[in-house]
């Protein structure tokens, strides 16, 4: 075998572990992955930005304990940030995600109760647990949310569908910051792994609650810090967006 096939070979191995198939990472016709979507902006897990900023998100809240500390130690860096809020857990700490909103940090959709969607997915069930968890956002903020995060990253087609539909586009993360502060891997893991891989554009994915007690704030006051000191500026997902090179070009 040539040297350059070697290459070659090693360059589409590598794709094909992040993207699927090799024809996958080609964007073929009909197949239907994260290239897909992004190319058509129906889902979002980064973006692709000359400015230095970054969005950092939260999963699960609001929190009565968790959240009100996360938002202490944003306000201390002027981060602003967006929340990735259960519907249920709006409903029962309003007060919480009231505070999200006066900050000036962004409520979003993550489902009315965290509801992993399994394949296939049932369209009358997504609508469902967005539309109660908009309910409780229209009543915190007075306006819809226009993003929503599918718990567990879990997607196919009638989801992506249906929530664009409703004017609530599906973000992900970028797959080089997902923190998996949900497990608790130590405070070290977090932040190393959020400022040794931070590019401009990033989504990373944090939890503002978590089962057993939380290091992801902790993990914060070394983030940043150290984030800031390299020149980022931390942005809502809606502010990412409207930084994008696409959105940027089309002024």
């Amino acid at each position: 075998m040539k040297t350059g096939w070697k290459i070659t070979a090693a360059v589409i191995a590598a794709c094909t572990l992040l993207l699927g198939s090799p024809e996958s990472v080609l964007g073929s016709p009909g197949v239907k992955n994260r290239y897909y979507y992004e190319q058509r902006g129906d889902m979002i897990w980064e973006v692709h930005t000359n400015q230095k900023v970054i969005a950092l998100t939260f999963d699960d809240g609001p929190d009565p304990s968790e959240t009100d500390l996360i938002l202490d130690v944003l306000h201390k860096y002027n981060a602003k940030c967006t929340f990735f809020a259960i519907g249920k857990r709006i409903a029962a700490y309003p007060e919480v995600a009231r505070r999200v909103i006066s900050e000036g940090h962004e409520l979003a959709n993550h489902t009315y109760n965290h509801v992993y969607f399994k394949t296939p997915i049932s369209p009358q069930q997504i609508q469902d647990e967005l539309e109660r968890t908009e309910n409780e956002i229209v009543k915190i903020s007075g306006k819809h949310s226009s993003l929503f995060r599918p718990p567990g990253g879990m997607y196919d087609e009638t989801l992506v569908d249906v929530s664009n539909s409703m004017g609530l586009k599906p973000i992900l993360w970028s797959w080089h910051q997902d923190t998996r502060d949900w497990n608790r891997p130590g405070v070290y893991s977090i932040s190393s792994r959020v400022i040794r891989g931070a590019h401009s554009g990033d989504i990373v994915l944090f939890h503002d609650h978590v089962h057993g007690q939380s290091q992801t704030r902790a993990a914060l006051k070394i983030i940043l810090p150290e984030l800031e000191k390299q020149g980022f500026r931390f942005v809502t997902v809606s502010e990412l967006i409207r930084l994008s090179d696409t959105q940027q070009a089309k002024k």
